[in-house]
């Protein structure tokens, strides 16, 4: 029932208050209840539609649902706030891999699952987890897939690395794509270009309590998981729920190897990496270089301690067997 007080339609009424009448009719689940995590500078015009297409996939598929956009500024704090007030079943991280890398941040001391609408600039986790892509389609996921829980690395006892975290070249290119102004494919590009005349190599000390090891190496990545957002291969023997992380030394590089991985999908040179897999590591390099996890580029470092966190954030996935 509508308050006496509004004089608008009914629809203009739930959904200036992000809430939505259920369908009584619909099948498809029990009424669930949402909260959507958006980024507003997150995926552009895609990010836009979803949030547009949210009341009728509510009405559509028979849930209740809030939304709370990102502001960059306590965001953690707030998300726990929502969380704790409103006791949903499911939050949605509704960007890309820096998005679900602040949910999961901010949901690891909850059980509370957490769905995934790629809509960044790199959707690697969403393409790591072969999640879909159609909002239909993710939705479907949310709602009616199963339970999974996943590994997490914790690198420098604060920051939580889902996928991918790297020193080095790749950061490197993080942080050129950040300083520039164009998104998308040829934002990637222009940095690559700029990244190609910068490269450098690092002199590197690796410890994981069996190994210790010196190196020369162009990058040195973190891996969680297998791949870039590209499709790129740098981890073949990756697996997000093992307890196990791969330590891939990236000792040689050409142009075309770059231009696979970053630009397409294809397994990366395993002549050109060294894999060492770890529960915990210490990387310590002799003069500091570009450091990124997950897409968010965290400054120069010369150290880097990771330790490895077992299954401890849960998320949706499709109703289908996805373990290898």
């Amino acid at each position: 029932m509508l308050p006496d007080a509004w004089h608008g339609s009914g629809l203009d009424f739930l959904l200036y208050n992000f809430k939505i009448v259920i369908n009584n009719n619909v099948p498809h689940t029990n009424m669930q209840k949402l909260v959507f995590v958006i980024n507003p500078i997150s995926g552009g015009k895609v990010k836009d539609e979803i949030e547009e297409a949210i009341p009728m996939l509510a009405n559509d598929y028979g849930f209740s649902f809030d939304i709370y956009h990102t502001t960059g500024e306590d965001d953690h704090k707030r998300i726990q706030e929502l969380v704790n007030k409103l006791n949903p079943d499911k939050v949605v991280a509704v960007g890309g891999d820096g998005t679900l890398k602040m949910v999961a941040e901010a949901l690891m001391k909850y059980s509370v699952p957490i769905g995934i609408i790629p809509a960044g600039s790199a959707n690697g986790m969403a393409r790591e987890l072969e999640l879909p892509s159609e909002i239909e389609d993710a939705m479907d996921t949310i709602l009616n897939g199963r339970e999974k829980k996943l590994d997490a690395i914790c690198v420098n006892d604060k920051d939580i690395c889902l996928h991918l975290s790297d020193i080095g070249m790749n950061a490197q290119l993080v942080k050129y794509f950040e300083d520039n102004n164009l998104r998308g494919k040829w934002g990637y590009v222009l940095g690559a270009i700029k990244m190609l005349w910068h490269r450098t190599r690092m002199d590197v000390r690796i410890s994981n309590g069996q190994q210790h090891i010196k190196r020369t190496a162009f990058m040195i990545v973190l891996a969680n998981a297998r791949m870039y957002g590209t499709g790129a291969m740098i981890n073949p023997e990756g697996d997000l729920h093992d307890g196990i992380f791969e330590v891939i030394v990236v000792r040689r590089l050409t142009l075309i190897s770059l231009i696979k991985m970053f630009f397409k999908s294809s397994n990366f040179n395993r002549k050109q990496i060294e894999i060492i897999p770890a529960q915990a590591v210490e990387i310590k390099v002799r003069k500091k270089a570009y450091f990124q996890v997950d897409g968010e580029y965290k400054g120069r470092t010369n150290h880097i301690t990771a330790v490895m966190m077992k299954q401890v954030i849960n998320v949706m996935l499709p109703d289908r067997d996805v373990e290898s």
